[in-house]
C-alpha cells in the first residue's frame, strides 16, 4: 500500500468511526494532514456512507478549496496553517455538545474524559455556518492551543496528534458535554470541576489509550475486515 493509498484508508476509517461513535449523521467531516501544505479531507458525503471506494480530496493550505470539498472545511485548513502539532481533524455535530451550546455553554472538566479539555472548551458564538475565510480564521484563532472548540450549534472540531487521537477527543467531548448536561439536570451546574493538577494527572495519551478508541470504534469496518482476510 503507497502512502497515498494509506492516507485515504486513513481518514475513511476515521470517518466511519465517527459515524459508529454516534458523532454525526448527516453531517460532519473529518481530515488528515499529508505535509506542511496540504491535507486530505473525506469525501463530501455522510461520514458512515463512505465506502471503501469512495475517495477523498486533497487540500492545500495556500488556495481556494476545491469545488467538491464543503464549505466547512474551511475551518481544517485555517487550523492546520495555525497548528503545526494537528495532523488530523474532526469537525462534527453531536446530540449532547450542540444541546450544550443552545445554552451558550461548552462543558467543565468534570471527569476523566473532560480533563482533556481544561481549563475550558472555547466557544465560537456566532450560529451562522462558517462558510467564508474570515470566520474560518476566526474559529481556528478562537480554538488556540486547545484540542477543540465548540462552534456554536453547528458542532464542534477536534484536533488531533494522528487519526486514534482525534477521534477520542472527539468521543471525549461528546462525553464530557453529556455530563455537563446530567449536572444541569440535577441542579447541580454551579458545582466546581476538577482542579487543574487533577486535570494535568489525568489527561495522558499513555498507555495506547487513544489505540484502543481507535481499535474500539474501527472493529467490524469492512476496511479493516477485508484486509484481514487477504492477510
Amino acid at each position: 500500500m503507497t502512502v497515498a493509498e494509506s492516507k485515504q484508508r486513513e481518514v475513511r476509517l476515521l470517518a466511519r468511526a465517527c459515524d459508529r461513535a454516534g458523532l454525526s449523521t448527516a453531517f460532519g467531516h473529518c481530515s488528515v494532514r499529508l505535509d506542511e501544505q496540504h491535507f486530505l479531507v473525506c469525501a463530501s458525503r455522510p461520514m458512515g456512507r463512505i465506502g471503501m471506494a469512495d475517495a477523498g480530496t486533497v487540500v492545500s493550505l495556500g488556495s481556494p478549496l476545491p469545488e467538491n470539498v464543503l464549505g466547512e472545511v474551511r475551518m481544517h485548513r485555517e487550523v492546520y496553517r495555525l497548528r503545526s502539532d494537528v495532523r488530523a481533524i474532526v469537525r462534527f455535530i453531536s446530540p449532547h455538545v450542540t444541546a450544550l451550546a443552545a445554552l451558550g455553554r461548552t462543558p467543565r472538566a468534570r471527569h476523566g474524559f473532560g480533563a482533556y479539555f481544561a481549563p475550558e472548551v472555547p466557544f465560537w458564538s456566532h450560529p451562522t455556518l462558517v462558510r467564508n475565510d474570515a470566520d474560518a480564521v476566526g474559529v481556528a484563532r478562537t480554538m488556540g492551543a486547545s484540542p477543540a472548540i465548540v462552534v456554536s450549534v453547528n458542532g464542534a472540531v477536534v484536533g488531533g496528534a494522528d487519526v486514534a487521537q482525534a477521534l477520542a477527543l472527539a468521543v471525549f467531548l461528546e462525553d464530557a458535554a453529556r455530563v455537563e448536561l446530567s449536572a444541569l439536570y440535577a441542579g447541580l451546574g454551579v458545582q466546581p470541576g476538577l482542579t487543574e493538577e487533577q486535570c494535568r494527572d489525568r489527561a495522558v495519551w499513555t498507555g495506547q489509550l487513544a489505540e484502543r478508541m481507535w481499535d474500539y470504534w474501527t472493529h467490524g469496518d469492512p476496511e479493516r475486515e477485508s484486509e484481514r482476510e487477504v492477510g
